[in-house]
């Protein structure tokens, strides 16, 4: 078992930044990757940034250039930094970490972008 809290998000103005955080805790040995979703009101989750123990790194096409995810060397953490964010990046963003043949998921946190 894995367990995730999250931490972060509010309301920030266009262009501004915001940070989430994403505390693993459990059996953090067997995670193979973390990730980021967002779900935006009345579309479906899609994956923001990823990250894996492979040494694999990969951005959503919005998030490129804008976002940086990082992760522990113990992989018991994960990071989002969030940049120049755009009212479209609103939404509810969720941490995930992937074991060998399960999923857990974050409760989710809410940004929302406005002036």
């Amino acid at each position: 078992q894995v367990q995730l809290v999250q931490s972060g998000g509010g309301l920030v103005q266009p262009g501004g930044s915001l940070t989430l955080s994403c505390a693993a805790s459990g059996r953090t040995f067997s995670i193979v990757s973390m990730a980021w979703y967002r779900q935006a009101p009345g579309k479906q989750r899609e994956m923001v940034a990823l990250t894996t123990r492979d040494g694999r790194t990969i951005y959503a096409d919005s998030a490129q250039g804008r976002f940086t995810i990082s992760r522990s060397n113990l992989w018991n953490s994960t990071s989002l930094q969030m940049n120049n964010l755009k009212p479209e990046d609103t939404g509810v963003y969720s941490c995930k970490a992937d074991v060998p043949a399960k999923t857990y998921w974050g409760p989710g946190t809410q940004v929302t972008v406005s002036s």
